[in-house]
């Protein structure tokens, strides 16, 4: 049982070009059923240091409510995940500010046959989020944009 962090975008771009010891794109998808929320014809994964989506800030599905926000010293989190997470979310930012269109999805991957049902697509404003405070949210849609 792993996050398997998935990514569509607009952007032609090879991705891949960023992989490095803590992320790595993969236009191979890892073949999850939850491929199928995935908006865009450019589709990615995007795993961390251990293979899978795991080395990335995540908020469970049960705590979604604490949306965003930056690390916190009475919640440990390994600095090479807050690293990984940053670089993914400066990527992301570059393709929105370039006027692509980028969405992705935090699944929670466990040998299900079907896709579980997301639980919300969320438009998360690039313009009024800073980059330490970003996080993956499980089983949700992120549809990403820059509103000033």
């Amino acid at each position: 049982m792993c996050y398997m962090t998935l990514l569509s975008t607009t952007a032609e771009d090879d991705l891949a070009v960023n992989n490095n010891g803590l992320v790595r794109f993969s236009s191979e998808l890892p073949g999850i059923p939850e491929e199928k929320y995935l908006s865009f014809k450019n589709q990615w994964y995007i795993g961390s240091q251990h293979g899978c989506s795991c080395g990335f800030r995540h908020l469970y599905t049960s705590s979604v409510e604490l949306g965003f926000g930056e690390p916190q010293e009475w919640y440990s989190e390994e600095a090479s995940d807050i690293e990984a997470t940053l670089q993914v979310i400066a990527i992301i930012r570059k393709l929105v500010e370039r006027g692509e269109l980028v969405d992705c999805v935090d699944a929670w991957a466990h040998g299900q046959e079907t896709a579980e049902p997301l639980e919300g697509d969320l438009e998360i404003n690039l313009a009024k989020i800073n980059d330490p405070s970003f996080r993956f949210f499980e089983n949700r849609r992120f549809l990403f944009l820059n509103q000033a």
